[in-house]
């Protein structure tokens, strides 16, 4: 029926091309076969199936025959019962039968009995299929070579999209390289390879510019499926992407002996990064940085100079904390209450401890999950000796208040 050669390759090309299954494409010209079939030699109602061999060139058909018993048919009552239904209703009596899942309408060309279908094979049961031999055909018309085309070109692109949802699934949450496509007020179009990737404008870095055909890492943050296909959701404000960025430039990460613990970021201005290691001798912020930090650096380069502090984690609350206030150095953390900490620093590394606009406390706090309230010592003993005025004077109240009570008393018995 094929061309044997150009259609092996054919098949190889599209399959290829499109990043399908060359098993999925023969699927796919197997049903526009069965459709151009049914178009042509076909009646209402059948189940047409095509085999094609790859290797031959060799088709096959089938019509497909679904073995019912009595209990699954309707009656002639219950099919009049529906129709005049459906005509009190004003709806199609297909449509009342389709309520009843259980039961089908009979149709001698898509279903046939147990009992007959027993007489072809003996081992049939209710609810398989009967694959009937048809006589291969030659020649298809216009109308029929044109379903077949419709469907190729239908299933074809189905296939694509599935194979472009189940390719991003499986790297989601990790970091692909992107051009730019096109820029639009509310987000950025990147070619990320077979499809189209959108960075929003919210996981945009703030004051970030993009140029068409600029290449930029990207962070797979979501993959939907939509009516119009595939929709890859793009990050380069997110968090994680920090850490995918240094697990492509430091060894360690991947081979284990360096892990990170937390990350906080303000994306386009700031990150840091609670790293560990349970590799003895292992310096853990050393592997982050390295040789003359040409990894951080690297880092740095890739998300537009946004500074990076890596500081090292610890299971003792205060330890981390302070080493989260990194480059500040802390004198004492004090554990209050209600998962808050107190944290005292040297006057003159009170305003790097807060950092601009509170940026470097704010950090450290989602850093480390603490709330965090930074003075200096001099702060700290003014407030205690503002508390202990306070606590003074409620006491020399409490003394005085009597006494005032008894001196009303007396005016009254005076009076």
């Amino acid at each position: 029926m094929f061309e044997i050669k150009s259609f092996a390759s054919a098949l190889s090309q599209i399959a290829e091309e499109k990043g399908i299954a060359q098993e999925k494409v023969v699927e796919v010209i197997e049903q526009a076969l069965a459709a151009a079939y049914k178009k042509d030699y076909g009646k209402k109602g059948q189940i047409i199936k095509a085999k094609l061999s790859p290797k031959t060139g060799e088709v096959k058909f089938w019509q497909i025959k679904i073995i019912v018993s009595d209990e699954m048919i309707y009656s002639e009552e219950e099919l009049e019962e529906f129709k005049e239904k459906a005509e009190k209703e004003k709806k199609s009596a297909e449509a009342e039968e389709e309520k009843d899942e259980g039961k089908v309408r009979f149709n001698p060309e898509k279903h046939i009995m147990l009992e007959e279908a027993k007489k072809i094979n003996s081992k049939i049961k209710v609810g398989d299929e009967l694959e009937i031999p048809l006589k291969k055909q030659g020649d298809y018309g216009r109308i029929a070579a044109q379903t077949a085309k419709q469907v190729i070109l239908q299933k074809i692109k189905e296939a694509e999209r599935e194979s472009i949802l189940e390719e991003y699934e499986s790297k989601k949450g990790e970091i692909i390289s992107g051009l730019v496509q096109r820029i639009e007020p509310r987000a950025v179009f990147f070619d990320i390879g077979k499809t189209v990737g959108i960075l929003p404008k919210e996981e945009q870095i703030s004051g970030e510019f993009y140029r068409p055909n600029q290449r930029f890492r990207l962070y797979i943050l979501n993959v939907e499926s939509t009516s119009k296909g595939p929709q890859i959701i793009l990050s380069r404000a997110y968090p994680k992407m920090v850490s995918k960025l240094f697990e492509l430039e430091v060894p360690e990460i991947s081979a284990g002996q360096v892990s990170i613990k937390s990350i906080a970021r303000e994306a386009g201005s700031r990150s840091k990064i609670a790293v560990l290691s349970d590799s003895e001798g292992m310096d853990p912020i050393g592997a982050m940085v390295g040789q003359r930090g040409t990894r951080v650096s690297a880092v740095i380069n890739e998300l537009g100079g946004e500074k990076i502090d890596i500081i090292e984690y610890s299971d003792e609350s205060e330890k981390y904390i302070a080493n989260s206030l990194s480059p500040a150095k802390v004198l004492e953390v004090k554990i209050m209450p209600k998962n808050k900490a107190l944290v005292l620093v040297p006057e003159d590394q009170l305003s790097l401890a807060i950092g601009k606009d509170g940026q470097n406390v704010r950090l450290a706090a989602k850093l480390t999950g603490w709330k965090i309230d930074v003075r200096s010592p001099e702060t700290e003993k003014a407030e205690e000796e503002k508390e202990e005025k306070k606590e003074v004077e409620k006491k020399v109240e409490k003394k005085e208040k009597p006494k005032e009570e008894k001196k009303e008393e007396k005016k009254k018995k005076t009076k």
